[in-house]
């Protein structure tokens, strides 16, 4: 059977936020689903194209009435575990929003529950999609270790933004929530297990808990001698100076991601688009000048946020028609969780953990 003859998989979309509206426009333009229904717990304004689905509020009870192939759980990070092990156990494929859950025994259950099921779990790392961050894992991985990676994502937000990071923080906070994507890029980089982590955090609003922070910055050290620091930043005071620095240094040069100056750290296509790779190499000639030019790869036409999301969909389709092994796919998702939990205790202890 050709897989444009294949009955389309029907899709419930729980959460309907900026990533799950996203996702559900992703489901809606592609042949191989079909949305069953949408969840939510109240009603917001939906994209043309969405308006025709009808909205219901009870996740568990559309499972058991609707019985759909996969469940798609882009709601606040404390739900996505008990989401996902009630869809699991339902017979359902499941893709969930990062983080995967908010404890590191959350992610395990999530993932035992996936094999025991025997269903395909698919964790929302938009930049395993992006063509520009293979290419940059790629050339690093080519200059080969120990490395140094220097990455953050700050948001300078406000209004509807700030509202919704400050919901976030209810429950998780930025090094955590957006860690976890620049902690996956480091372990495909480096093969090497990461094995101590530091982290340091400030509270700079009194609209947030008196126990969260909404900046926050990590250092880890892997066993090969690599280290790597992480700083996100949520907020209207945050800086928009140096808000992107993607930067992996190794002893044969160092590979960047070169941003358009004029870019906007609250935009949301500005997380992910990159416009230039810059490779260095460290070799000198006889005379002790670089004996290459560095290399700018230009990335024009590179996908958009939708896109990426797009991408991602069509991966969990591919993943259930061909039977992909995801073993590797859901062990990343668990480590870098749980260099990024580590972080967020190191925060809140003031001393290093151990891995």
């Amino acid at each position: 059977m050709s897989a444009s003859s294949e009955k389309p998989l029907r899709v419930v979309v729980a959460g309907l936020g900026n990533m799950g509206r996203s996702h559900a426009l992703a489901y809606h333009n592609n042949p191989g689903f079909e949305i069953a229904s949408l969840v939510n717990r109240s009603d917001v304004p939906l994209p043309a194209e969405l308006s025709g689905y009808e909205i219901r509020r009870s996740f568990e009870d559309t499972l058991r009435e609707l019985k759909p192939d996969v469940a798609s759980i882009n709601t606040y990070s404390d739900s996505h575990a008990d989401y996902a092990v009630a869809a699991l156990e339902a017979g359902c494929h499941v893709f969930v929003e990062k983080p995967l859950a908010t404890t590191v025994a959350d992610a395990e259950r999530v993932v035992a529950a996936a094999k025991a099921n025997g269903k395909k779990l698919v964790i929302g790392y938009i930049l395993r999609h992006h063509p520009s961050w293979i290419r940059l894992i790629a050339e690093a991985r080519k200059l080969g270790g120990p490395y140094v990676f220097r990455m953050n994502l700050n948001q300078q937000s406000s209004g509807h933004t700030w509202e919704t990071h400050k919901q976030l923080m209810k429950t998780t906070s930025p090094i955590v929530d957006c860690g976890v994507h620049y902690l996956d890029v480091m372990c495909q980089i480096t093969d090497a297990r990461p094995v101590e982590v530091r982290g340091m955090g400030v509270r700079l609003s009194n609209e947030i808990a008196s126990d969260m922070y909404n900046y926050g910055h990590l250092q880890v050290l892997f066993d090969d001698g690599s280290v790597g620091w992480y700083e996100a930043g949520w907020g209207p005071m945050i800086s928009e100076t140096a808000f992107f620095v993607k930067d992996v240094i190794s002893p044969n040069g160092c590979v960047s991601i070169v941003m358009d100056e004029k870019a906007k750290s609250d935009d949301v296509d500005a997380h992910t688009k990159t416009n230039m790779i810059r490779v260095h190499h460290a070799a000198t000639g006889k005379d002790g000048r670089f004996a290459a030019p560095d290399q700018n790869l230009s990335m024009s036409g590179e996908p958009g946020h939708q896109d990426l999301c797009d991408l991602e969909q069509a991966f969990l389709l591919k993943a259930v028609r061909e039977d992909i092994d995801l073993t590797r796919h859901m062990s990343d998702a668990v480590k870098s969780l749980a260099v990024c939990l580590a972080a967020d205790e190191s925060v809140r202890t003031g001393r290093a953990v151990t891995l």
